[in-house]
């Protein structure tokens, strides 16, 4: 997981019925949950170890059509400077930046295509690393769009991301991944078949099939997958019980 200006550094399910999903992701992706102790919501951790990683809570009063979700922070020195350049690049503003007591300040932004995201800063140092292909770990962010190249220009300029490498998917057109520091971090893709543009994100499994099958068994939906993809891993991109779309990514250790 990368860190600084340009990373993603938290993920947040926003969901009508938070307790169901927090025994499904538990017993799905193996995360341990706990109350976070804001007074005034509900807001629960998902954890690696004692590592948080992500949140999940309920619909906010004022989330217009509010739809089950995985929302994604990215980190910024400044989170009133970058509103004012999402504005600048043709992006949309939701929610104004706003503190969150304790935590740091955040907003909730689009791109010019309408993917939603976050900006953030923290309060206090970030928490420490999590060894690659850890279970439960964040892995991979994916962006579906309708013009995934004007939106790759807008995140460059936001955030300093930078090409990496490019694969052909036929029909499906160009897969692009991109980079922060050196590393990759996630891909940007067309996909005419979604509703909206949206932000796809990963975590690690420890098995790709034994996933599956607790998927199934939580009563998830699988959506593509399992497929191949480089490091001699796993992909399944699905939907949790309530019908917000996740990945998954993990070795193959049966046949």
């Amino acid at each position: 997981m990368t860190t600084g200006h340009g990373a993603f550094v938290w993920y947040e399910l926003v969901t009508a019925d938070p307790a169901a999903a927090e025994d499904f992701y538990s017993g799905v992706i193996g995360w341990t949950t706990a109350d976070s102790g804001m007074p005034d919501i509900r807001y629960t951790l998902a954890k690696v170890g004692d590592r948080p990683v992500a949140g999940m809570m309920g619909y906010p009063p004022d989330m217009p059509d509010p739809q089950p979700a995985w929302l994604g922070y990215v980190h910024v020195d400044d989170v009133d400077a970058m509103t004012g350049r999402v504005k600048d690049f043709g992006g949309a503003i939701y929610r104004e930046p706003a503190d969150i007591p304790t935590v740091g300040r955040f907003a909730v932004v689009a791109d010019p295509q309408g993917a939603v995201f976050m900006l953030f800063r923290g309060d206090g140092p970030p928490p420490a690393e999590i060894a690659p292909n850890t279970p439960g770990r964040p892995a991979w962010h994916e962006l579906h769009s309708t013009d995934w190249e004007a939106g790759f220009a807008f995140y460059t300029g936001l955030f300093g991301w930078t090409q990496a490498e490019s694969y052909d998917m036929g029909p499906q057109g160009r897969y692009q991944i991109f980079a922060l520091g050196g590393q990759s971090i996630g891909g940007v893709m067309n996909n005419p078949q979604a509703p909206r543009p949206f932000w796809l994100y990963y975590f690690v499994v420890d098995d790709i099939d034994a996933a599956h099958q607790r998927l199934t068994d939580a009563g998830g939906k699988l959506l593509n997958g399992p497929m191949p993809v480089p490091g001699d891993m796993w992909i399944i991109q699905a939907f949790d019980a309530q019908g917000a779309i996740f990945g998954m990514v993990g070795p193959r250790k049966a046949g």
